[in-house]
């Protein structure tokens, strides 16, 4: 548990400074190009994090999981796959590039999309030591290695940004912060090199615990990325890249908890006896709460938030970012639970909750905004969130950690406060069914 709440600290930290620092290159990127720059590039990460989803075989987590977790045998043949599929993930966006152009009727899409994805393949290079510091807890170098490949991205971004007020700046920083990550890690993060192997023992054990990872991550794609990719289609460029502003203010609680629970909840449902079990619920209520803390603080202030930070072509932006707000209170109150499926092996029944809780989502936004534009698309995504936490009861029960009180408890206060920001924002948020 002491390791756990270091791991935790380190990754507060890294991601607290990655988020700001992404803000900081966000509010200088956003004066210097154009809201159509940002609408095109969510697109483009539509895509690159589908195709990365589409084809995830649950590396990590068999990393961390496995007996085998720290045999070299073992994490040379989970790299030598990792390559390969970085490499295939390339070859697909290229054959992509033109039927999703034509979709979205975007044709920079052909030009920018087999820019952007080089970074699967630069990535698929990533050394193996990344995933044996998350399986020991050990995210102290590794968050600062983070960080600084991101600040060198960010740092081309705005130097391109100044220079040619093209999103091809944007594309092109997100190929050199993965450049700069692979060869930092490679360089400063302790342990041996991996080699290309394929053994057999391996690959039977990473295939029968990686198929339904894979099949879930298909389902995760939809529930995480699945908002901007219809909203694509029915909004223009300058409304979703309005729209990504607010996502990208509103779901930093709920990236934050993601990370979180991804990097350390594994190790303590795999290590935790039962005399461990108050400090897991005690260290659940400060995960929950503290995330539920801070969508409350984007609920209520979301539009003096965004009037302060964007210029006036972003303001709508505001009342966007309280819906979000509202909407994802749910999915922080239950992110505590997946993980310990997870941590026994259970990857079916982790794939069954997965595929429910992303049908329940997209369904109820794509039923939104078919019927009542972007503001049905941003209630039907609260319904879906809300219903989508039933499901994950249902999985926290199956491996014992559901924990009653815990969730009653913030929902009645996600419940009280969700209305105060309702109340306080009601006329900009009618707004937003006729002006973006």
């Amino acid at each position: 548990m002491a390791r756990a709440l270091r791991s935790t600290s380190w990754i507060v930290l890294g991601y607290g400074g990655a988020q700001a620092v992404r803000l900081a290159s966000n509010l200088i990127l956003t004066r210097l190009l154009f809201p159509e720059a940002f609408g095109l590039m969510a697109l483009i990460q539509v895509v690159i994090v589908g195709l990365t989803l589409f084809s995830d075989v649950g590396i990590a987590p068999s990393i961390a999981q496995s007996k085998r977790g720290d045999d070299r045998d073992f994490l040379d043949t989970a790299w030598t796959i990792q390559t390969i599929r970085g490499l295939g993930l390339w070859l697909a966006a290229c054959a992509l590039a033109r039927p999703i152009a034509g979709f979205y009727n975007e044709p920079l899409l052909l030009t920018y999309l087999p820019i952007a994805a080089l970074t699967l393949v630069i990535s698929g290079f990533n050394p193996t030591r990344i995933e044996t510091a998350h399986r020991h807890l050990q995210m102290g170098r590794l968050t600062l290695l983070d960080l600084t490949s991101q600040v060198m991205g960010i740092v081309v971004m705005i130097i391109g940004a100044l220079l040619y007020q093209s999103v091809a700046t944007l594309v092109v920083g997100a190929v050199v912060g993965a450049l700069a990550k692979l060869a930092l890690t490679h360089a400063f993060l302790p342990g041996p090199g991996n080699r290309f192997r394929l053994e057999r023992p391996a690959v039977q054990e990473l295939v029968s615990f990686g198929k339904w990872i894979f099949l879930s991550t298909m389902f995760w794609f939809f529930a995480s990325q699945g908002d901007r990719a219809i909203l694509g289609k029915f909004l223009s460029l300058e409304g979703l890249g309005i729209y990504n502003i607010g996502y990208f203010l509103a779901s930093f609680p709920l990236l934050l908890g993601q990370n979180v629970t991804g990097r350390v909840m594994i190790p303590i449902y795999r290590e935790a006896n039962s005399g461990d079990f108050p400090k897991l619920r005690r260290m659940r209520y400060g995960l929950s709460g503290g995330l539920l803390a801070l969508l409350v603080v984007m609920a209520l202030a979301g539009p003096w938030l965004v009037s302060v930070l964007y210029d006036s072509r972003y303001l709508q932006s505001g009342a966007i970012l309280v819906m979000l707000a509202l909407a994802l209170m749910p999915q922080v109150i239950g992110m505590t639970y997946d993980q310990a499926a997870l941590a026994a092996g259970d990857s079916r029944r982790f794939f069954i909750s997965s595929a429910l809780r992303a049908s329940l989502q997209i369904g109820m936004l794509l039923v939104g905004v078919i019927y009542a534009g972007l503001p049905g698309a941003l209630i039907g995504m609260g319904v879906g969130m809300l219903l989508s936490h039933l499901v994950l009861i249902w999985l926290a029960r199956a491996h014992g950690v559901w924990d009653a009180r815990h969730d009653m408890t913030l929902a009645v206060l996600a419940l009280a406060f969700g209305a105060l920001a309702l109340w306080l924002h009601w006329d900009r948020v009618l707004g937003l069914s006729t002006t973006v």
